[in-house]
């Protein structure tokens, strides 16, 4: 049963934070009920409970409404406010049940109707969109919603945690290691220490050791149906560059298919700051640039399809064929490969033991959590290396960068180089690399050397971040599409030559690949501009060109 408070105490109203909880004023409260219906409610009525899989938008007009987690309440709403968070708008379960607490009224949307509001009315869409994306960020600090149970040691408890991070679901680890109710928790839930990990869905659900896939589908985030028999583009990747060319594509009319094969964002959603990004001049986290890329998506009606990893590509009867790792296929008129590329390793003895636990490839607050206030390691010289110095250094009492060359500015912006050398929590550690890592499971110290001197020292760290580029996905495509010699894709002039542009009529289009009607955009492209700005350019870019092969198809 939900806690519930007295009358004067319900009164008391939770204050907003930043903006996450905004107050309605009638004529606002008006256009949204123009939408939906008005309704009175009655004292200790559940308008929606923690696991409900679909529920409606509130509004309160009058009354009070709490909001509970596990049976707690954590915030009481009153006259103005309205309820939900960002799982509403994506089709996650919630995480969070709403009570009645003092009986009033309030207008009711279902989420069509949510929809259909936030398309038709720029002003309160924005508003709203911005207090959902707030709440769950303030769901992710608060460490609420799945409970992960596992070892902190077991790879699997660690992957589960990096698929919930990397896709913004509000979650916690309950270490069977440390925590001391986690043997009552899963004495409750009928699991013995051996199935673990475990998931706890939010409503009860449990999930033994389950898939990145079974649990995107679990959370919404893996579609179950079959794709359409032949679809205008697929967009395989979901980084920056192919979420604009979902938008841009679905906006422009086009039958789009969109999948990843872990999460929305690529590498720019493990960044915790961007802050050379056009129109944002107080940066802009790559988790909520990819949501909002991802709203942007739905709006249009083109959802991201993640834990699906693509695993061939062939022609067949003048289209292409397109199969996943779960046996599905997507035959399509064009195809955007914005697969990207996945983070390079350090060559160091025993690497494999420790990244279950403290060694990570990615700095959010997730990660920063993990790292319980102890000092950190981070190598690489880039804008990556940079951005989670910054940031780790606001959150741990100290950080070493180590970066192999003689010279910050060598691959880091301006800006970032300023602010890494003027942070007092930060050391920074040129021409030194790492040569061993110090620990039983857990990192407990690196041994760094300088690459003049050869002379060592260990640092006193708990967790190595490692940021050295990346090698290109492109393992799928066989041997059918064009690449350079270090396997990223070759496009425009590149390819050029031979008799397939002889008989096609034309030559290829800029970011065409040797297929007609194949594109190649962001990190994966030969060539590319390592930036967010760029590669969202190119998937802007790709949607003309693709039109121009499409028209150019009907022509011929």
């Amino acid at each position: 049963m939900p806690t519930r408070l007295s009358s004067d105490q319900s009164a008391q109203e939770t204050p907003d934070e930043n903006g996450a909880f905004p107050r309605l004023d009638d004529d606002q409260i008006d256009q949204v009920a123009r939408h939906g219906t008005r309704r009175p409610t009655r004292e200790g009525e559940v308008l929606y409970a923690e696991g409900d899989r679909s529920h409606d938008f509130f509004v309160i007009v009058s009354g009070v409404v709490q909001v509970l987690e596990h049976g707690e309440v954590v915030r009481t709403h009153g006259p103005g406010r309205f309820l939900g968070e960002l799982g509403l708008l994506e089709g996650q379960p919630s995480f969070v049940t709403a009570v009645v607490a003092q009986p009033g009224e309030v207008v009711q949307l279902t989420a069509d109707q949510l929809n259909e509001l936030v398309r038709g009315d720029p002003v309160l869409g924005d508003l709203i969109l911005r207090a959902y994306l707030m709440r769950r960020a303030v769901l992710i600090g608060r460490g609420n919603g799945l409970q992960i149970v596992g070892s902190c040691f077991s790879p699997d408890t660690k992957r589960l945690l990096e698929f919930a991070a990397r896709n913004r679901i509000p979650h916690r680890l309950v270490d069977t290691d440390k925590d001391t109710h986690a043997e009552e928790l899963l004495r409750r839930i009928g699991v013995t220490i051996h199935e673990t990990p475990v998931v706890v869905v939010p409503g009860g659900e449990t999930l033994r050791n389950p898939s990145n896939r079974k649990l995107a589908h679990v959370l919404g985030l893996h579609a179950s149906s079959a794709p359409r028999d032949l679809t205008d583009l697929l967009v395989v990747g979901a980084g920056p560059g192919g979420l604009a060319a979902v938008v841009y594509g679905a906006a422009d009319g086009l039958d789009v298919v969109a999948v990843d094969s872990i999460a929305a964002g690529g590498q720019a959603g493990t960044t915790s700051r961007i802050e050379n990004y056009l129109g944002f001049p107080a940066g802009i986290s790559g988790p909520e640039l990819a949501e909002r890329a991802v709203l942007q998506a739905e709006k249009f009606g083109v959802p991201v399809n993640v834990s699906v990893e693509a695993v061939s590509f062939s022609p067949r009867d003048g289209h292409y064929v397109v199969r996943f790792d779960d046996s599905s296929e997507v035959r399509t008129r064009s195809l955007v490969i914005a697969t990207g590329a996945r983070y390079r390793k350090l060559a160091l003895p025993r690497l494999a033991d420790f990244e279950s636990t403290s060694v990570y490839y990615a700095a959010t607050i997730h990660e920063a959590r993990e790292c319980q206030a102890n000092p950190v390691a981070i190598v690489g010289g880039g804008n990556s290396g940079g951005q989670a110095a910054v940031f780790l250094a606001d959150r741990v009492p100290g950080v070493h960068l180590v970066v192999r060359d003689a010279d910050l500015n060598t691959n880091m912006s301006r800006y970032l180089v300023d602010r890494v050398m003027s942070h007092p929590r930060i050391e920074v550690l040129l021409h030194h690399e790492v040569v061993e890592l110090l620990g039983d499971n857990q990192v407990e110290g690196v041994v760094v050397e300088d690459n003049q001197t050869r002379h060592r020292r260990t640092l006193p760290v708990r967790a190595l971040f490692v940021f050295i580029g990346a090698t290109p996905c492109t393992a799928w495509l066989s041997s059918l599409i064009a690449l350079d010699e270090d396997g990223f894709v070759l496009t425009g002039e590149h390819v050029a030559t031979g008799d397939t542009w002889w008989h096609k009529g034309r030559r290829p289009f800029p970011l065409e690949t040797n297929r007609p009607g194949v594109f190649a955009i962001g990190d994966v492209r030969s060539g590319s501009i390592k930036r967010v700005g760029s590669a969202v350019g190119e998937g802007a870019m790709v949607v003309r060109l693709v039109h121009d092969h499409l028209s150019f198809g009907a022509r011929t």
